[in-house]
């Protein structure tokens, strides 16, 4: 019985796969990378190097930012478009015109209650003599 080699498989049923050692190593340099990472990133040293980086580089930035902010300015004034601050301007105005309105709808509920009031105090008001009237006309029919 002559047997090929290409038909030859591994014990678990598969045939062999010629990667599966690269594989591993990898896995094994990377999951060695990925501790030492863990480990100094949780260190006070990582923290404050950090920190010094990210200082540096905002001091060094802004300066770069605040031209680039003013040429954009120019930019959307020459483009006739709305910059941040008249966003911000008009949403401060939008802001105090609900206000007003919340103050005007809370004035207009009193005066309505207060003219309900008025109106239900009227109708009482006038109910009272037509009832006197009824009362007498009632009187009247029974002595005739």
């Amino acid at each position: 019985m002559a047997t090929n080699n290409d038909e030859k498989q591994a014990p678990n049923g598969r045939p062999p796969d010629p990667m599966e050692a690269f594989r591993e190593v990898r896995d094994t340099y990377l999951d060695a990378w990925a501790k030492a990472m863990v480990e100094t990133v949780n260190t006070d040293a990582y923290a404050k190097s950090t920190g010094t980086v990210l200082d540096t580089y905002l001091s060094a930035s802004s300066p770069f930012r605040e031209s680039v902010e003013k040429a954009m300015l120019r930019v959307l004034e020459q483009l006739s478009m709305p910059s941040r601050a008249d966003f911000i301007a008009l949403a401060d105005r939008v802001t105090n015109i609900e206000m007003l309105l919340d103050d005007m709808d809370a004035t207009l509920d009193r005066i309505e209650k207060a003219l309900t009031n008025l109106a239900s105090a009227s109708r009482n008001a006038n109910r009272a003599p037509a009832e006197r009237v009824r009362r007498n006309r009632r009187k009247v029919k029974g002595v005739k």
